[in-house]
C-alpha cells in the first residue's frame, strides 16, 4: 500500500505521547506555563485534549469509531497512558485494514474536505505539535528528559557530537510495567562538558 508510511507513522507518534507522559510525575499534573495564566493548559489539559480530539478527528473526519470512551474513568496520569495506549492501538487496527483508494477518497476537515491521506498528515501534526508543548514544560520543571526523536541535553548533547539516542523505556511493555513500578526508566548521563546547543552560552555549556 503506497499510504503504509503514515500507518508506521502514526504507529511511532501514538508511542512518543506516552513516552513523553511519563516522563512527567503525578504531582505535575495541574501545572500549567504560567501558573496564573490560565491560556497555557496544564500537563492534565494536554492529555484531555490528546485524547478527546484524536478521537473526534478519527470518527468525524476517517470514519473510524473504535466504540470506546476517550477518557479514563479516573483521570490520573498512569490511567491516561493505559488510556490512550489502548485506544489508539484500536484505531492503528482500523488503520492497518485500508487500502490506498481510502486513503485518496475526500473526507469533511472542518469546513472543507480534504483526502484523508492529508487529514492523517495533519493529525501527525497537530500531535507532534502538543508533544512538543509538554516537552517544553519539562525543561520548565527542572526535569531530565531522554530520547523523544534523538539525542537531548540529557543523553549527552548534540548529535553531531556523538551523543547517544537513549530511551526511556525500550518498548510499551516495559513503559506499562516500569510506570505501575513507580518508575524504571533508563539512566541518563547528562552531557558530561559538552555542549547541548550549537550556539552555546556559559549557562548551557555542558549543562544537562
Amino acid at each position: 500500500m503506497r499510504y503504509s508510511f503514515l500507518v508506521d507513522t502514526y504507529d511511532t507518534e501514538r508511542i512518543k505521547v506516552i513516552s513523553v507522559w511519563s516522563e512527567f510525575r503525578d504531582e505535575d499534573m495541574p501545572i500549567r506555563p504560567c501558573e496564573d495564566d490560565r491560556r497555557g493548559r496544564s500537563v492534565h489539559e494536554h492529555m484531555v485534549h490528546q485524547c478527546l480530539s484524536e478521537d473526534a478527528w478519527f470518527r468525524r473526519m476517517l470514519g473510524i469509531d473504535i466504540g470506546a470512551r476517550p477518557l479514563p474513568e479516573v483521570e490520573t496520569r498512569l490511567k491516561f497512558i493505559q488510556q490512550y495506549l489502548e485506544d489508539s492501538g484500536k484505531r492503528l487496527t482500523a488503520l492497518r485494514a485500508t487500502d490506498d483508494a481510502w486513503w485518496e477518497q475526500s473526507a469533511p476537515f472542518f469546513e472543507v474536505r480534504r483526502s484523508r491521506a492529508w487529514i492523517v498528515t495533519r493529525r501527525l501534526n497537530h500531535t507532534s505539535h502538543h508533544r512538543g508543548q509538554l516537552m517544553a514544560m519539562l525543561r520548565m520543571l527542572v526535569r531530565q528528559v531522554h530520547s523523544n526523536y534523538g539525542p537531548t541535553a540529557d543523553t549527552g548533547g548534540l548529535a553531531q557530537n556523538h551523543a547517544p539516542t537513549i530511551y526511556a523505556y525500550a518498548d510499551v511493555e516495559s513503559l506499562l510495567s516500569g510506570e505501575l513500578a513507580g518508575g524504571r526508566k533508563a539512566s541518563l548521563p547528562g552531557a558530561i562538558g559538552r555542549p547541548v546547543t550549537e550556539r552555546p552560552s556559559p549557562i548551557n555549556e555542558g549543562g544537562s
